[in-house]
C-alpha cells in the first residue's frame, strides 16, 4: 500500500545531502556520529547538525580490507571504506567526528580515522551501575567542553534544554511510526520501518523532521489493512542495520514473514523516551544513555527485559537475533539471549551471523523458510 506521506517523506529525505551542504554554507557545523551513546542533544545545543555516518554498504569493504583485517565486522570495514574512498558524503560535511568505544575493533579502527577527519573518542564504561554513571557523566562533560572548544560556541542550560525538548519530539515522533507494527497486521513492512528509521538519521533540519513523521504515523494509523493469511510475526533483535545491510530483513518477508519490531540502535533503540526536566541536563543524559542495552555491556541485563516488553507489546511468534561475522560480543551473548527467549518467554528462537555480501543469501533463504515451516 503507498500513502502520500511516506512518498513525501522519500523525496524530502532524498534531498538529505543537498539540505546538508546548503545549512553547511549557510554557516551550520555538522557533527558525524557513530553510534547512539553519543548523545545528539549536546550537538543540538550548539545549533550544530548531529548526522548517522555511512556504514552500512558492502561497496566500500574492499577498500577497507586493503588496510583492515578481513575478519572484522562488516561495519567497521564499511565505515572505514567510505572514510578511505571519501564516498560518504556526511562523513566529509563533517566538522568533528565523534566515536564510542563499543568494540576493541571500532577502537582500533578509530585511530586510523584520526589521521583523516578530526576525531573525539567517547570512553564508554563497560558497566551500567553507579561508578559506570559517575564516569559515563564526566565523559560528557568532556565531550562539550570539547564541542564548545572545536565549534567555537557555548552551550548553556538553556539551550541544552531546548535541544532535549527538540529530542523528546524527535524520538516520540519516530516511535509513533515504528509502534505501528503492533497493528495486527503490521500496516508497514520490516523493510519500510527500516527504511524510516534509517532515513530520518540524516535529516539535518529535526524539526522538518519531527514534523513529517508525525504526518506519516496519523496518515499510516487511520488506515484500513485487510490481509487473509497469517504471516509469522517475527521480532529482530542484534546488531545494527540500514539501507545496504538490510539482507536479513528482506529474506525474512521474502519468505512469508512481517517483521513488525527492529529492535537495535538503528531503530527501536533510538526511541528510548527521554525523562521529563528535573535537575541538571548533562545528568539526566547521562542516566538516559548509559542504559543503552548493547551487548558491550557486562552483564547487559537490560538486553533481555527490552526484548521480553517488546516481544510482549508487538506480539510476536518468535525473535531472530542477527549477529554480524566478526561481532564478538553479540555472538558470545546470543547464548544466553536463546536459553531466556526459549526458557523465560516460550518463544521460537533463530540466530544469523552473516556480513553485508550476499553470497550466502540462498543458503539462509534455506534456513529461515525451514524455521518458519516450524512456527506454522
Amino acid at each position: 500500500m503507498t500513502w502520500s506521506s511516506f512518498e513525501q517523506f522519500r523525496a524530502i529525505t532524498d534531498r538529505n545531502v543537498l539540505r546538508l551542504q546548503e545549512e553547511k554554507q549557510a554557516g551550520r557545523k555538522v557533527v558525524g556520529q557513530y553510534c547512539i551513546y553519543t548523545p545528539m542533544e549536546l550537538v543540538l545545543a550548539c545549533e550544530a547538525i548531529p548526522v548517522s555516518l555511512c556504514g552500512t554498504k558492502n561497496d566500500s569493504i574492499a577498500t577497507a580490507e586493503t588496510v583492515l583485517p578481513r575478519t572484522l565486522c562488516p561495519l567497521i570495514k564499511s565505515s572505514f571504506g567510505f572514510a578511505l574512498e571519501d564516498s560518504c558524503p556526511y562523513l566529509a560535511a563533517s566538522d568533528l567526528v565523534v566515536c564510542d568505544t563499543t568494540c576493541d575493533g571500532k577502537k582500533k579502527m578509530f585511530e586510523l580515522l584520526a589521521q583523516r577527519k578530526p576525531v573525539y573518542v567517547l570512553e564508554l564504561p563497560q558497566r551500567q551501575d553507579e561508578e559506570g554513571l559517575a564516569y559515563w557523566q564526566k565523559q560528557l562533560e568532556l565531550f562539550k567542553a570539547k564541542l564548545e572548544e572545536h565549534l567555537q560556541t557555548t552551550i548553556t542550560e538553556q539551550s541544552l534544554w531546548q535541544a532535549i525538548d527538540l529530542s523528546r519530539r524527535f524520538r516520540a515522533a519516530l516511535q509513533k511510526v515504528l509502534d505501528l507494527g503492533k497493528r495486527k497486521p503490521s500496516p508497514l513492512t520490516g523493510l519500510e520501518l527500516l527504511e524510516i528509521a534509517f532515513r530520518a538519521s540524516f535529516m539535518p533540519v529535526y524539526e522538518e523532521c519531527v514534523e513529517e513523521l508525525e504526518n506519516m504515523a496519523r496518515e499510516i494509523a487511520a488506515s484500513v489493512i485487510a490481509e487473509d493469511t497469517h504471516k509469522p510475526r517475527i521480532l529482530l533483535t542484534g546488531v545494527p542495520t540500514g539501507l545496504g545491510s538490510h539482507k536479513v530483513i528482506s529474506l525474512l518477508e521474502e519468505c512469508g514473514a512481517s517483521v513488525v519490531c527492529i529492535d537495535n540502535c538503528s531503530c527501536y533503540k533510538k526511541v528510548r523516551p527521554l525523562p521529563e526536566r528535573q535537575g541538571d541536563p548533562l545528568a539526566l543524559l547521562a542516566k538516559h544513555s548509559l542504559p543503552i542495552p548493547c551487548a558491550v555491556m557486562s552483564p547487559n541485563p537490560g538486553r533481555y527485559e527490552t526484548v521480553a516488553e517488546l516481544a510482549r507489546e508487538f506480539s510476536v511468534d518468535a525473535v531472530c537475533d542477527l549477529t554480524w561475522q566478526g561481532c564478538q560480543t553479540y555472538d558470545v551473548e546470543s547464548v544466553s539471549l536463546r536459553h531466556f527467549v526459549q526458557d523465560t518467554l516460550s518463544l521460537p528462537f533463530l540466530q544469523i551471523v552473516t556480513d553485508y555480501a550476499t553470497s550466502d543469501s540462498e543458503q539462509l533463504r534455506i534456513r529461515i523458510q525451514a524455521f518458519l515451516e516450524m512456527l506454522a
